[in-house]
């Protein structure tokens, strides 16, 4: 059965969201408060580059199941769900921000169906369901999470063929015509309460940057005892209960939901009486992770950064995503930056000038970024650096040496043409 359904916001989350539930065949109307932004969404212009989704977005407009307006309120009136998708950032002390919940929850409350069904898709803290209840202020509607695990650069596939969907509420019929919406798409469901569900999201993304933060500490052991991390990593991957997902070694972790998510837990464990130290070091480890890095530039670029140019491929904090929020790649061009290096940098999804750093120049290929650099480091794991012909990178750089932050590249084939290269836990 075909829903009415509004999603506020046309964030990642609510874009995602809006677009895949009319693809299931419900009829969608997503909101934001950005009417340029919406106006681009009614021509089917994507601001995200999202595997996908562009084409999902220009089905669902082209079939009317899916619209844009301006203003939650536009968006409400006659529909049985209600999606809140609008962003929790990280506050000063580590919470979650809640004005924008608040905000959208208080514009909705006076155009409400009664008997509609308002969804928590933000990340947001244990207790929300209460919250934004006490924000609506209605008590002829239900409010219920339903929390979101989309990965960045798969988030179309994640949501129409997703590993979980957790439906939190404590009324069992609420989360039967929740459940309802999500009938085509073959997963477990899970109904629990509500604290649960906001729990199991916070959880199950601290335990991958857990996971994160302990294969880079065990490339560090490699690198000081002279083991593989690969040969490591994929001895440890052949145990069933370890498997080899999230424990490829890298630059550390970031992005716009691991650091808020890893915080926020923390910091709803210390409202609640409990010290999370394990996750406190798996913080603190991935700080170290942007250091070591910067280090082995250093240590690469002759002992000092200063007066050398060193050469940056990517700056995504991961590859097929054009986002740089918390980005590892970020992290270490200030470190590198503070440290008296001049930058060069290329990624496929920047051009122009980067308002995060001035200071880097941003050039249109991964070619240009090797001109004149005393180092060349490789930041962001997109496929095409693979496929650089490297006698060209070698002739472009004042010298031959490469710190591989992302084991990316064919270490042999670098050192056979003369490059010194520095990979990630490679004794």
């Amino acid at each position: 059965m075909d829903s009415r359904i509004a999603v506020i916001g046309t964030g990642y989350v609510g874009l995602t969201t809006g677009a895949c539930l009319a693809h299931l065949g419900h009829d969608v109307t997503c909101a934001d408060i950005d009417a340029g932004k919406i106006e681009a969404l009614n021509r089917g212009e994507v601001p995200i580059l999202e595997q996908g989704l562009d084409e999902l977005v220009r089905e669902g407009l082209k079939s009317g199941r899916l619209r844009f307006v301006v203003g939650a309120a536009a968006a409400v009136p006659g529909c049985e769900f209600v999606y809140l998708c609008v962003p929790t950032p990280q506050g000063p002390d580590g919470s979650a921000d809640m004005s924008y919940i608040e905000a959208a929850a208080r514009e909705i409350a006076p155009v409400l169906a009664t008997g509609a069904i308002v969804i928590n898709k933000s990340t947001v803290p244990v207790g929300s369901t209460t919250y934004v209840e006490r924000a609506l202020g209605r008590s002829d509607v239900f409010v219920v999470s339903n929390p979101e695990f989309l990965r960045e650069g798969s988030a179309v596939n994640d949501f129409l063929h997703p590993e979980r969907v957790v439906i939190g509420s404590t009324d069992q019929a609420a989360a039967i015509r929740v459940a309802s919406l999500y009938i085509g798409v073959r997963a477990p469901l899970m109904v629990t309460d509500p604290a649960s569900a906001e729990t199991i999201k916070y959880a199950s993304n601290a335990f991958l940057a857990t996971k994160l933060s302990f294969i880079n500490a065990v490339a560090a052991v490699c690198e000081a005892v002279g083991a593989d991390v690969n040969d490591v990593v994929l001895g440890m991957g052949y145990d069933r209960r370890i498997g080899q997902e999230f424990l490829r070694p890298g630059p550390g972790w970031g992005g716009s939901c691991f650091p808020k998510d890893v915080q926020a837990l923390i910091h709803i464990a210390e409202e609640s009486g409990y010290d999370f130290g394990l996750l406190k070091g798996v913080v603190a480890v991935n700080e170290e992770q942007f250091d070591r890095i910067a280090d082995k530039v250093r240590r690469m670029a002759g002992g000092s950064l200063a007066g050398r140019t060193v050469a940056l491929w990517g700056l995504t904090f991961k590859a097929n995503t054009d986002d740089r929020r918390e980005s590892p790649a970020m992290h270490i061009a200030r470190r590198l930056l503070n440290g008296g290096a001049t930058l060069r940098a290329y990624d496929p999804t920047v051009r122009g000038d980067l308002p995060e750093l001035p200071q880097v120049t941003i050039v249109e290929d991964c070619y240009g970024a090797c001109e004149g650099a005393d180092v060349l480091v490789v930041l962001t794991e997109w496929d095409e650096f693979k496929w650089c012909d490297f006698d060209k990178v070698g002739e472009l750089m004042a010298s031959r040496r490469v710190v591989d932050a992302r084991n990316l590249l064919d270490r042999s084939a670098l050192t056979r043409r003369g490059f010194s290269y520095e990979g990630i836990g490679r004794g």
